[in-house]
């Protein structure tokens, strides 16, 4: 149980990746990380890409970065929703400043592009946002996963073992 002493927020709206989502969530509960889902707004259901649901716990914008280790972005969809609001973008710009890290596969740059934290960063993704990352200032880097400073990176569902392998280690 080496995160049993971590709080991590994985972020969640209406058409994520289910595996993007699921796999990490798993993969940090069985790690010991006590997790809290959220969203746009606190008590929402959603149902992924490809069928599976889940719930949000609590509105991004009533977490406290201070209480957190990390927050955590799937896929899917979602990000392009996730990036409108100003409480998940203001929470990611403050975990960022922190140093505290922020996770990201798929389409999630998308949220660090509007959260201003990309420029001058490596980066990866789903080949869909690689024009999106570059014209924001970053570095594309076509690799399955990895860290840059308390950013980490993963490409895209079948890297999502190195993505949680990645994460791990950056928390642990």
């Amino acid at each position: 149980m080496r995160l049993s002493d971590h709080r991590i927020a994985v972020l969640l709206d209406r058409s994520f990746e289910d595996l993007e989502f699921w796999v990490p969530v798993m993969r940090l509960r069985e790690e010991g990380a006590d997790l809290v889902i959220a969203g746009r707004e606190a008590e929402t259901a959603f149902t992924g890409k490809h069928g599976l649901s889940a719930t949000t716990d609590v509105a991004a914008e009533t977490l406290d970065a201070e209480t957190l280790d990390a927050v955590v972005v799937p896929g899917g969809w979602a990000p392009d929703k996730l990036r409108r609001d100003e409480g998940v973008i203001s929470l990611v710009r403050t975990m960022d400043a922190q140093g505290k890290i922020v996770a990201q596969i798929c389409h999630a740059g998308l949220v660090g592009i509007s959260a201003g934290i990309v420029e001058g960063r490596r980066a990866t993704g789903s080949q869909g946002i690689k024009d999106d990352l570059v014209n924001a200032g970053a570095t594309w880097v076509d690799e399955p996963a990895f860290q840059d400073e308390n950013l980490v990176w993963g490409r895209v569902v079948q890297d999502i073992p190195a993505f949680c392998r990645t994460l791990i280690s950056a928390l642990v």
